[in-house]
């Protein structure tokens, strides 16, 4: 892993690396305590359009950091953030270049799961969180369409928040084979006026989900308009379910 940035603000450290992927450089951002390690990792993917460093997810990262001592990582996607060739940062670009790969590239999917596997690896290597730190992952929309996957395939992860997706698009055989793999405890955010998810979608796929302990948030307002109380109450989520998988209750 190379690390380009790493610098310290109001008591978070802020590092901004690549890691050496299989498939070639993985870029990546990570929020942790500016003393000490994590002691708990969560993953974040960031949706459409975003990127590793897209508002939300910066705010998410410092406040599970603040809140609960975490180590927060996230990477970008594909054809989104240093994966562009071109520089483009707008939005509108990169949600239609994901839009047409997610229709055309069967190995999307694969690809993105073997990413988060390697970075895995890499934090857990360079030794960002306690040694016995639990894992979770947290995605919305893009973040679930290539998350839930890499959910169901990867024992490490002990909790995830889910959302702003349903039973449907190009790989929605996929997702609904997967979602009965995602056997640990899941927050899964809806929001009912969503113009790009129908709602009867999402609640199918959350219904798919194999875990026993599932629970849905469902809010007014279109797709990106996820509430500040739901982005407190999946942060909540996450520490509390990790705590227990350490605790053993899970």
């Amino acid at each position: 892993m190379e690390i380009r940035e790493d610098q310290i603000t109001h008591g978070i450290r802020e590092r901004v690396a690549t890691i050496v992927g299989s498939r070639g450089p993985i870029p990546l951002a990570a929020w942790s305590p500016a003393e000490g390690r994590g002691s708990q990792l969560i993953l974040v993917g960031h949706g459409a359009s975003g990127s590793k460093m897209e508002g939300y997810v910066v705010a998410l990262a410092r406040s599970l950091v603040r809140t609960h001592g975490c180590c927060v990582v996230a990477i970008d996607g594909p054809v989104h953030g240093e994966r562009r060739s071109d520089g483009h940062t707008g939005s509108t670009l990169p949600f239609l270049e994901f839009a047409q790969r997610w229709s055309a590239d069967e190995s999307l999917t694969d690809d993105m799961v073997s990413d988060w596997r390697e970075t895995l690896d890499a934090v857990l290597a360079a030794e960002w969180v306690d040694n016995d730190a639990e894992v979770g992952y947290w995605g919305l929309s893009m973040g679930t369409i290539l998350g839930l996957p890499f959910v169901a395939a990867e024992p490490r992860v002990r909790a995830a928040v889910l959302g702003l997706m349903g039973a449907a698009g190009p790989t929605r055989e996929r997702l609904v084979s997967d979602a009965a793999s995602v056997t640990v405890p899941v927050l899964f955010l809806v929001q009912y006026d969503d113009e790009l998810v129908a709602r009867e979608d999402a609640i199918t796929l959350f219904g798919l989900l194999g875990s026993s302990d599932k629970t849905m948030i469902m809010s007014p307002g279109a797709h990106g308009a996820v509430t500040a109380e739901s982005f407190r109450r999946s942060a909540e989520f996450l520490a509390d379910r990790l705590s227990q998988v350490v605790s053993g209750s899970y």
